[in-house]
Order: structure tokens, then C-alpha cells, then sequence
């Protein structure tokens, strides 16, 4: 069915045509519809953009951004639409730019060690281009192979290798911004270090596009880690696979990888995704060591495997080859898709806690599970406290869901009382903001920097605020 536009519609997008051609402004509405939801599970309605617009560079977007601003329309920035918290759906309508024809790697710079690239970029392809000149970027959400850069700066994302090698926010130099009036200014510089003034590239990294709209970034790069290992540490109680994480810790040893999953996630993973790699046990510690050379990896490994085992570690598997290892990697990132088939809905969470309250913080899942009647299957970044239980449940099922929001009422609250965080990397966007305590003194220096970008709020309204 065509869509019927009125004539301030029509008049908006033939501005948008004419900026960046008429094959790149979406605005039937069966064209719309895949915009308007991303991985989070939700009972809400449908949320459609008026429109869906494909810039191609800087320029386009100032005069995109400059039109919204001109009419009061929400700007949603997106990339590969795999939020979990509802980041870039259209809750009013408006304009999302989406950025599949901004994905180019603009210059990798082998003599200073950076690289400037696109926000449509795949960030798979930006570790594997880096990597074939001998260099390393180390963020990796399990999504890599299809997360963009612009959707890995907006939640600050980093994966499995965050508690050796840190976040995005730790390879950011300098972002092209365009701010809600249409103007496109830079943070920072393409030097390693820069302190003249403000670090606002760090401010906007992790800010979820609701200060502005972020066309480029210039990145840091390391020298390409010379050997890998990757092994697998068995356990008959989640407790000593967390006691283990605290001891590998503090033995002064630090892999790349300490990644903890639990035995529903072995036993699902398995059932779809057959690997042969992983074997029955309560926990498994999924540990990935690298170095300079052999000798290094297996000095590291000697002593992450004893460690292990003085807490009761049932059997400890070091990967042989590169294809076991990629089987390992493989099976690990096959988890969300692996629990989104025990039924018709799955919701990833995401809170921190201090590295000895893993145990709590997973009893407390389990806890909450028996209590509401929904299953869980638990995976996390244990090396930084990041946990990530994957709820699989019926979202229409009204006491389903009615249960569901208040088991994660109390999986937040008992997150922060144990001194932790909301969220590691999946952001606030919508489902979150609830959980903010808005009238804490930080939470209104936030705002007040939001108003001073984004004075008319037309920069991904609904997310955080």
C-alpha cells in the first residue's frame, strides 16, 4: 500500500532527496518496518521512523541533521540495529540515518599507529584489515561480525577482551561529530596523548547519540599479539569457577579472555550449536592467554591450569589448533542464538559487579529464576564483573512478562547494592532509564550537558532520559 504524505511530508522529503538522492530516503511503509525495532524484546508497539535516510558522507548528514532541527523531528542514529535496550528505534517518529553507505576504512596508519574510519564499518573487518598489516584493535563484542563502529562508540561496547586491553573508549582519539544544529566540530586529535581542555571525545563515546551524530573516528593501534591460547577450565559449582576468576587475578596473571558460562548455557549452546568442545559441568571458564612468543603463552597457561585446579577444576582443556580454537570462539559467540531457540523470546541483560560478588550476584539469578518461573542461562565477562544472563521466556504472555519485569527490578537493584552497574556495554536506551536515580547530583550535571547539545532534544529522545 503507498503511503499517503501530506504536504509538509512531502515537503521534508523531498529536502531529504535532494541531499541525497531519491533512492536513498525510505518512506513507504513496508520499507520502514524493519527499522523499527532492534534486539530488544519488548511488548511494545510497533515504532516507526517518518523516514529512513542513507547519507554518504559528513556533509549529508550536517544537512539531514540541519532539516530535523529546522522542523523539530528526532534524529536516531543506527548501524546494524543489534541494541538491546531499544537504542536506535524511532519512539516518536522522525528521521533515522542509517549508516550502511558510510563503511569505509579511511586510512590505517602503520607509522603512528591509528586508523580513521566510518561509523558504518563492520568491526570484524576494521580487526581483520588492521590485523593483516600487524596490528590489533582490540574491542570485540560477541556481535563483531556484524556490529558497526558508530553502534560500538555509542554504548562504549569492548567484549571478552576488556579486562586486558580495555574498551572503545581507551582507542578513541578524536570523533567528527555533527550537533544538533548541523554543525560538524572534532573532540580530539589523532595524538596519543591531549589534554587541552575537556575530553569530550570521551564524552561522547558511550552516550548512545543523544549529544550528536558521529561521522567519523580516528582510533589508537597496539602491534599485533604474536601467539595465542585458548583453553577451557570445567567446575562443579559456579562458586569455584568465580573463586578461580578472583585467583587467577590475584597471582598477578592476565589473560586476554576470562569469560564464564553456566551449565544451562554448555547444555544449550550444545543442543543447537553442537561443538563437541565443551563437556558437562556446572561452570566452565573460557580463558583465551596471548604474548610475544610460545614460550610466554605456555608459561601463562602452566600457571592459569594450576590455579584451576587448587579450586577443584573437574577437567581443563587447552585448544590444540587453530581450529579448535575457532570452535571454542565460535560455540561462545553462538550463544544468544543458541537460547533464542528454547522460545519465542530471549532478553540479553547486562550489570556489573565488584569481581567478588560473581557467586552473589549468580545465586541471585538463579534465586530470581525459581522465584518468577523463567529460565536463565548465565554467561559473563567474569574477569570484569560483567554478567550477562540470557532470559528465555514468552513476552505475550502477560504474567510471563508481568514476572519478567519484576524479577529484573530486583536483578538491578540487588546489582547496585552490591556496588555495581546497570550496564558494562549494552547502554540504557529505553528499558533502563527507570533504574537511573535522575535526581542524583551526577545524573543532573548529565542532563545539563544534554541540554547544552541538545537544547531542543532531537537527538535520539527516550534514550537514557
Amino acid at each position: 500500500m503507498v503511503r499517503t504524505l501530506s504536504s509538509k511530508q512531502n515537503e521534508i522529503l523531498s529536502k531529504l532527496s535532494s541531499i541525497v538522492g531519491k533512492d536513498n530516503v525510505l518512506y513507504e511503509k513496508e520499507d520502514l518496518y524493519c527499522y523499527s525495532f532492534d534486539t530488544m524484546s519488548h511488548g511494545y508497539s510497533v515504532m516507526m521512523p517518518d523516514y529512513v535516510v542513507l547519507p554518504s558522507d559528513a556533509r549529508q548528514v550536517s544537512e539531514i541533521v540541519k532539516i530535523a532541527a529546522y522542523y523539530k523531528l528526532p534524529i536516531i542514529p543506527r548501524g546494524a540495529g543489534t541494541n538491546h535496550v531499544g537504542g536506535c528505534v524511532a519512539v516518536d517518529g522522525g528521521i533515522i540515518i542509517h549508516f550502511s553507505k558510510m563503511n569505509k576504512i579511511l586510512d590505517i596508519d602503520i607509522k603512528n599507529l591509528t586508523c580513521r574510519v566510518q561509523p558504518g564499518v563492520i568491526l570484524q573487518d576494521l580487526q581483520t584489515a588492521v590485523e593483516n598489516l600487524g596490528f590489533f584493535f582490540p574491542p570485540d563484542p560477541s556481535n563483531l561480525k556484524v556490529s558497526t563502529v558508530g553502534g560500538a562508540l555509542a554504548l562504549s561496547s569492548s567484549g571478552p577482551r576488556h579486562f586486558k586491553y580495555g574498551g572503545m573508549n581507551e582507542y578513541t582519539l578524536d570523533l567528527e561529530v555533527v550537533n544538533a544544529q548541523g554543525e560538524i566540530f572534532h573532540t580530539g586529535m589523532a595524538v596519543k596523548k591531549n589534554v587541552s581542555g575537556y575530553n569530550l571525545t570521551n564524552l561522547f563515546v558511550g552516550s548512545e547519540g543523544t549529544l550528536g551524530v558521529v561521522t567519523e573516528a580516528t582510533f589508537r593501534l597496539i602491534p599485533k599479539p604474536m601467539c595465542r591460547q585458548i583453553m577451557l577450565a570445567f567446575f562443579d559449582q559456579v562458586e569455584r569457577a568465580s573463586d578461580a576468576v578472583r585467583a587467577v587475578i590475584q597471582a598477578k596473571l592476565t589473560p586476554s579472555v576470562l569469560d564464564l558460562i553456566d551449565r544451562n548455557t554448555i547444555t544449550t549452546i550444545e543442543k543447537f550449536y553442537p561443538t563437541g568442545v565443551f563437556k558437562e559441568a556446572e561452570a566452565c571458564l573460557i580463558i583465551e592467554v596471548d604474548g610475544s612468543d610460545e614460550q610466554e603463552i605456555t608459561t601463562q597457561s602452566s600457571k592459569i591450569e594450576k590455579v584451576c585446579k587448587l579450586f577443584c577444576a573437574t577437567d581443563f582443556v587447552l585448544a590444540k589448533n587453530k581450529e579448535e580454537s575457532e570452535k571454542i570462539w565460535f560455540a561462545r559467540r553462538s550463544a544468544f542464538a543458541a537460547v533464542a531457540k528454547l522460545a519465542p523470546d530471549v532478553v540479553t541483560e547486562d550489570a556489573v559487579v565488584p569481581q567478588d560478588k560473581i557467586t552473589d550476584m549468580v545465586k541471585k539469578i538463579k534465586e530470581l529464576c525459581e522465584k518468577y518461573g523463567i529460565m536463565a542461562c548465565i554467561m559473563g565477562h567474569a574477569g570484569d564483573g560483567n554478567i550477562h544472563p540470557n532470559f528465555s521466556l514468552d513476552l505475550r504472555d502477560e504474567k510471563q512478562r508481568e514476572n519478567f519485569e519484576k524479577l529484573k527490578d530486583e536483578f538491578f537493584e540487588y546489582a547496585s547494592s552490591l556496588g555495581g552497574s546497570i550496564t558494562g556495554e549494552h547502554g540504557i536506551g529505553m528499558t533502563k532509564s527507570k533504574y537511573l536515580d535522575k535526581n542524583a547530583p551526577v545524573y543532573r550535571y548529565m542532563k545539563q550537558i544534554k541540554d547544552v547539545f541538545d537544547p531542543e532534544n532531537i537527538l535520539n529522545p527516550h534514550k537514557i532520559w
